[in-house]
């Protein structure tokens, strides 16, 4: 880099494998930094080579400042928003997004009006049915969770108990949205039966009904006349119209099939990927967060370089979990563009041209790296 600012000069360097020894290549963005030598890399580079990317801390959206948020929900992309909102192109006519939680993204997409419409899908049933009731009935909603609100008051830590198991026997949304706000940190928790089981912060009664009224009369507004589905991520994904954007937010590698499941279903990576490789083919323009970088690298492995995406590193703030936990840990996650929505904003460079401009906003030097095995970028 130059100051602040990222030069799009190219790099190369030589293979360390012995079975590759001899070409070069060159990285589409970055720098390099040596390792220690390792037996039986090529005799012209005797060392290997880490790949380095810059992570990307963008300046905040002024239009932002006030976007809404219906409920609390761990794993929330609102931090994010800042720098995806960027992503897409100015011609954006929907925004869909399966794996909704919170539904963070399209609500920041409304808000802005960098989408002309939204659709929000899930395969969490209980959740499409609170969103459903959200955009259908606010009054209603926030009528019933003050009901419940009140009624806790004489023995809250019982009555959280009760609205738990009534909720995994009834589905109710307004129940849902009652342990959302009480749970602790808004982490929410599954069985491996598919049962809500967190436990109630019993510090607190939950937000004051008329702070939820607000929040979900606002989100209400802000996201009218957007579509709500319950069904699967490779549905909506296909479904993304020519003129639309798809984001993904799958559970990540880490946080699924483990005994604290965060998700109500996990995802198996390899599957995950042959839906994307043909979601490439078929042309929809897509981004997905995937895989949080951490200094034990404890999610797991990078997509596939063969899908040939695009892939940014986003400074994504204090990791919830470690908090959670008793720990200031901040956290880098990975963003892909998909070949077809990289073409529309007018290729790579102005992929780069756009964040780059975002961390010179923010008034910083861009100080955070995340490195990659070489060897490991070559599988």
């Amino acid at each position: 880099r130059a100051g602040h600012r990222w030069t799009a000069a190219p790099l190369r360097w030589c293979d360390p494998s012995s079975a590759l020894a001899g070409p070069c290549h060159t990285p589409r963005f970055g720098t390099v930094h040596d390792a220690p030598h390792r037996a039986g890399s090529c005799q012209s580079q005797p060392r290997i080579l880490h790949v380095v990317t810059p992570a990307i801390r963008s300046c905040q959206l002024a239009s932002l400042a006030d976007v809404p948020h219906p409920f609390p929900y761990q794993g929330s992309k609102r931090g994010l928003a800042h720098s995806i909102i960027r992503l897409l192109p100015e011609d954006t006519t929907e925004f869909v997004e399966p794996f909704a939680g919170s539904g963070a993204m399209s609500i920041a997409a409304r808000h802005t009006g960098a989408a002309a419409s939204a659709s929000l899908s899930d395969v969490n049933e209980p959740l499409m049915a609170l969103w459903g009731r959200i955009l259908d009935d606010p009054d209603g909603l926030a009528a019933d969770y003050e009901a419940v609100w009140t009624e806790q008051s004489a023995d809250p830590r019982a009555y959280y108990d009760e609205a738990r198991r009534k909720f995994n026997a009834t589905g109710e949304p307004h129940l849902l949205l009652y342990l959302l706000n009480r749970c602790v940190k808004a982490a929410v928790r599954y069985s491996k039966t598919g049962e809500f089981n967190q436990s109630a912060d019993n510090r607190r009664l939950g937000a004051k009904p008329a702070t939820v009224r607000k929040r979900i009369a606002t989100t209400s507004a802000t996201m009218k006349g957007s579509h709500v589905v319950a069904g699967d991520y490779a549905s909506a994904l296909f479904a993304t119209p020519a003129g639309g954007v798809c984001y993904l937010d799958p559970p990540y590698q880490g946080v699924t099939n483990v005994a604290d499941h965060r998700y109500l279903h996990g995802l198996e990576r390899a599957g995950f990927e042959a839906v994307l490789r043909d979601a490439v083919t078929a042309d929809v323009s897509f981004l997905v967060s995937y895989d949080v970088v951490t200094q034990d690298n404890k999610y797991g492995e990078q997509l596939s370089p063969t899908l040939g995406l695009t892939h940014l590193h986003l400074h994504a703030g204090r990791s919830s979990q470690a908090t959670l936990s008793g720990e200031k840990v901040d956290t880098v996650e990975s963003l892909y563009l998909s070949p077809a929505l990289v073409a529309r904003l007018g290729g790579e460079q102005q992929v780069y041209d756009r964040v780059r401009a975002a961390a010179d906003a923010a008034g910083e030097p861009v100080e955070e790296w995340v490195a990659s095995r070489f060897d490991r970028l070559l599988e």
